[in-house]
């Protein structure tokens, strides 16, 4: 069997929540279209309110759209509902578990739902792999908000899906459990599992991801290898460290500048336009001698910042 060259395919797709009698009815994606190769970490990204749940909650077979197509694995999930969710596991944001069962049971039920035969279940291998295997019989009200997170990612995984979307599932974890967690899911990506990530740590997505997608307002605003969207800004700074501290970042005509700690100073140039000699004899010339430079590249941050706020700066896409 051919695998597909795309985990996910979205084309087209639309949702508009009916008017109801205490809210007018809202439009929370605008003819999404997206594609994440197989065996990728995608990570899709964009401000709370931009449409990512619901483009999830779509995926997860939870939330109905109004047009368009959708393919996970290549399945239709119009045509082939079952089929396409049963390619994908989904770890959701909100904490859901049955406080009642243990670990095990739990693996052990989601197993059997997804009709999972006894002799082909992983529950040992999953609980070891989310470090939860100490606990594999405590009940699930006794575990710390941490290790509810890892158990969601061991049920998502208990038909082992082709494609696993993480929906910020490090929100609440602390540094040593959120390594923990990332080094499972990157084996599970070199074993070749697609994985689709949202996340408000942008620094993550950053070093995780090799492709990244932008929803703002209920479109895409960008979907592009995680590099390429990095050289989107043409802007540089350079961070000058002066001998004498400064309390207020001079004024260099062309340039903007601001205050850093310690009494430094960074000055943002746009690379097509100026380099950064120039920026430094701006510099000399307010008579200022320069101890030390450092100079910073664009990181995902201001690219997401740029083009989420100019997007949200311009005409309301989805007013009429």
């Amino acid at each position: 069997m051919d695998l597909p060259d795309y985990a996910i395919e979205a084309k087209g797709v639309f949702k508009t929540y009916a008017a109801s009698k205490t809210t007018p009815e809202k439009r929370a994606l605008n003819g999404i279209d997206l594609q994440v190769p197989r065996g990728s970490i995608f990570g899709l990204l964009g401000p709370n309110g931009a449409g990512k749940s619901t483009f999830i909650n779509i995926l997860a077979g939870l939330t109905r759209k109004t047009s368009g197509t959708v393919k996970i694995w290549d399945r239709d999930i119009d045509e082939r509902p079952r089929d396409a969710r049963a390619a994908i596991g989904v770890v959701p944001q909100e904490l859901a578990a049955d406080v009642f069962f243990t670990p095990e049971e739990s693996l052990e039920t989601q197993a059997g739902m997804y009709g999972v035969k006894k002799a082909d279940r992983r529950t040992a291998e999953l609980l070891a792999a989310m470090g939860l295997s100490d606990k594999a019989k405590a009940y699930v009200r006794q575990l710390s908000g941490g290790m509810k997170r890892r158990l969601m990612v061991a049920k998502a995984m208990v038909h082992n899906p082709p494609v696993l979307i993480l929906d910020e599932p490090t929100a609440g974890v602390d540094v040593e459990l959120r390594k923990q967690l990332w080094a499972y899911v990157l084996e599970l990506n070199r074993q070749g599992v697609t994985i689709v990530l949202t996340t408000h740590y942008l620094e993550e997505a950053q070093e995780l991801c090799d492709r990244i997608a932008i929803i703002n307002r209920g479109e895409v605003v960008a979907s592009e290898p995680t590099a390429t969207l990095l050289k989107r800004l043409d802007t540089r700074n350079v961070v000058v460290t002066p001998e004498e501290p400064v309390e207020n970042a001079p004024s260099l005509t062309g340039f903007e500048t601001k205050l850093r700690a310690g009494g430094a100073f960074s000055v943002t140039y746009k690379t097509g336009q100026s380099s950064v000699e120039q920026v430094l004899a701006a510099v000399r010339a307010q008579g200022l001698h320069i101890r030390d430079i450092a100079t910073e590249d664009p990181d995902l941050e201001d690219v997401f910042l740029s083009l989420t706020y100019n997007a949200a700066d311009a005409a309301d896409p989805l007013k009429d």
